[in-house]
């Protein structure tokens, strides 16, 4: 986040002075925003649903004066699902958690992701229990859940968090599509600093009325069939047609942090730059310690004498990979700082998304299994984009028809 306006006088909504953590802002926003949460404790989320719970033990009405509830099962997989049945029922809905409750819900996440319900959850990023227990910040959960299909957007301190907080919830209601907004554990969720809340009537006109954003799939007056069996002749083609959803998700929430920035004078993007315009080498990274990288940038350009930068990801999912490739273009050497080590991986996570590569083209068949006899590829150079990040890798489906850069043949 860099704010854009300075005095932020000419802005309709400048923001509401406070102290807060990254806890505290998120719940200001979601006890406004939403209907429901549905949340099992678990450090260093807690706060986040204790200050939740506490707002419905007294009362509290949402921007549109409905009394909000909240509802603890027996295990963060449990609230997960109740999440997926609030959402089917066109409720807006939220969950706070991180670590081990996480992992937990990744079954879950997957249905609720596959059935586009946009509900945004709250990760205060903890270290998984490995070889021992840790309850401080870490990447790993978010990391392992990576693959459920959810946008993913880190905080770097507690104005982002609520920021991001809504910016995720309008992306996630355009797109029918799932967020996951990440802070760092203790970090930031336990962190007090200076904020700008944002304000209720910017809430209000930002995200608008759950039922005006909200399709209700559990109404009788329009049944349907969810979570159902496909067999062999289906499931791949429902599986493929998720991506139509897919395509939306950048576009929305690119259109959610350019609306915000207009409207508050605190820019987001993609990924945010900081003395990036002559910078040799840079850091990379996600969350609070990209907030410290910018005064060791400061340190170093004036003591050393190196020209360094620094690049934060605040979009993880969906990958910023021309914003990414633009950015660090043309320098001598980049860092990518990382909270979590898969050692037996080609890479950690973040470092991995970035990998310099040629062109690719990527095949997904027999999904389900959807069989594929024999497939023929024809591929052209022309129109396979920029061979590196972002631009150089092509996904096709068998046996379907591919666009004209790539034709798919079955044998007779």
């Amino acid at each position: 986040m860099t704010d854009t306006n300075g005095g932020k006088d000419n802005v309709p909504f400048p923001g509401i002075p406070t102290t807060a953590d990254g806890s505290s802002t998120v719940v200001w926003v979601e006890t406004n925003i939403t209907q429901a949460s549905c949340a099992y404790p678990i450090t260093s989320s807690t706060n986040m649903g204790g200050g939740y719970s506490t707002a419905v033990a007294n009362g509290m009405k949402n921007l549109w004066g409905e009394t909000l509830e909240f509802i603890e099962p027996e295990s963060e997989h449990s609230a997960a699902s109740t999440c997926e049945g609030f959402a089917l029922a066109g409720g807006r809905v939220t969950n706070f958690t991180s670590g081990q409750g996480l992992v937990l819900m990744k079954e879950v996440l997957y249905t609720i992701a596959g059935k586009r319900l946009p509900i945004v959850f709250h990760i205060g990023a903890r270290a998984l229990t490995s070889h021992s227990l840790n309850v401080h910040a870490g990447h790993d959960d978010v990391m392992s859940v990576a693959d459920t299909g959810w946008g993913i957007v880190f905080a770097r301190n507690a104005q982002e968090t609520g920021d991001l907080a809504l910016i995720s919830r309008r992306a996630a209601e355009a797109c029918q599509s799932p967020f996951l907004s990440c802070q760092d554990g203790f970090l930031t969720t336990h962190t007090v600093e200076n904020v700008l809340l944002p304000e209720k009537d910017l809430m209000r006109e930002f995200v608008g009325k759950p039922q005006d954003k909200i399709i209700n799939l559990f109404d009788p007056a329009h049944p349907i069939m969810t979570g159902v069996v496909q067999d062999q002749d289906s499931y791949m083609k429902g599986k493929i047609a998720q991506r139509h959803y897919y395509e939306h998700m950048r576009p929305a929430l690119v259109e959610a942090m350019e609306t915000f920035t207009r409207l508050t004078g605190r820019r987001y993007s993609l990924i945010d730059l900081y003395r990036m315009d002559d910078a040799e080498y840079a850091l990379v990274g996600m969350g609070c310690y990209m907030e410290t990288a910018q005064p060791a940038v400061d340190w170093i350009r004036e003591h050393l004498g190196f020209r360094v930068g620094c690049v934060h990801v605040t979009s993880y999912r969906p990958w910023p990979g021309p914003e990414i490739v633009k950015a660090l273009r043309g320098l001598r050497a980049f860092t990518v700082l990382e909270r979590m080590d898969d050692p037996i991986a080609p890479a950690n996570p973040l470092s991995a998304a970035g990998t310099t590569r040629p062109i690719t083209i990527n095949l997904v068949g027999s999904v389900g299994p959807f069989t594929v006899d024999w497939v023929d590829l024809e591929t052209g150079r022309q129109g396979a984009g920029d061979p590196l990040v972002g631009g150089g890798e092509r996904v096709i489906t068998a046996p379907f028809q591919a666009d004209g850069l790539i034709h798919l043949r079955k044998v007779k």
